[in-house]
Order: structure tokens, then sequence, then C-alpha cells
């Protein structure tokens, strides 16, 4: 029998819930190494086994999208090699796409061509459109899009 993810108490939920708030107006504002700071003090408030609360996939995904965004690529990595371990995370076009531009970063080119495959079965071209088109123009020279 497979356990449902795990949910957290009000009271923490609340505070996860404002401090990612916080970390996404930092993030918006290209202020990333803030943005950071709160997900990751968001991070710590989770209890152990870390990787079972669903609210572990959003807080990774936050601190992968913002390091990937603020040039920190391996702090991007690191998150988005974690946030596979968490609830409803593996499929999610969105985190494959961006493990997807990290590994290509990282020059670990098949890796990420299976990586951004993934992310344009689950969403098709729009998931490209705000990105750089290096990355779908390489996922072209490995599959017919």
């Amino acid at each position: 029998m497979t356990e449902l993810p795990r949910e957290l108490d009000d009271d923490v939920h609340d505070q996860l819930t404002k401090l990612c708030a916080d970390g996404d107006d930092f993030a918006r504002a290209g202020e990333f190494r803030e943005a950071i700071a709160r997900y990751n003090q968001a991070w710590e408030l989770i209890s152990e086994p870390k990787y079972e609360w669903r609210a572990s996939t959003w807080i990774l995904a936050a601190i992968a999208d913002a390091s990937y965004l603020g040039g920190y690529g391996a702090s991007a990595r690191q998150a988005l090699d974690d946030v596979m371990h968490c609830p409803d995370a593996i499929g999610n076009p969105f985190l494959h796409l961006r493990r997807g531009q990290v590994l290509y970063d990282d020059d670990q080119l098949d890796a990420a061509a299976d990586e951004l495959m993934r992310a344009y079965m689950g969403a098709g071209l729009e998931i490209f459109g705000s990105e750089d088109p290096k990355y779908l123009q390489f996922l072209g020279t490995r599959a017919r899009i």
C-alpha cells in the first residue's frame, strides 16, 4: 500500500506560505539571493522526513527556479535533484524543463534531452515560450518536435 504525501499543520503551513510569498516577491524583483534565503527558511521549517511533504515539492521547486534564474547553477541542480524525491515532482513539466536546462548548461546533453523531452511531452511547445530558444533548438536536434 502506497502512503499518501504528508500534509503540514496549519501554523507551519501559514509560516511557509508567508516565507514563500516573500521569496516570490524578491524573485519577481530579480533579487534572487534574497528569494533563495526566504525559500531556504521555509525549507528549514519542514520536519523529517523532508521529502514526504507536499510542501517540500513547491519549496524546492522555488529554490531551483530562483537559483537557475539567479545564475546559481550548482544550487539549482541540487534542488532539482532533491525535488525529484518529493510528491508529484516526477512528471511535472516545469521541473523537467528546469532540470533539462541545468543539465544542458552543465554539458550533460543526453540527460538534458531526456528532461527537456519530458517537459515537452507534458506541456507542449508553450512551456518553452518564455525560455531561451537554445533549449528548444537543442531538443529539435534530438527529436522531431
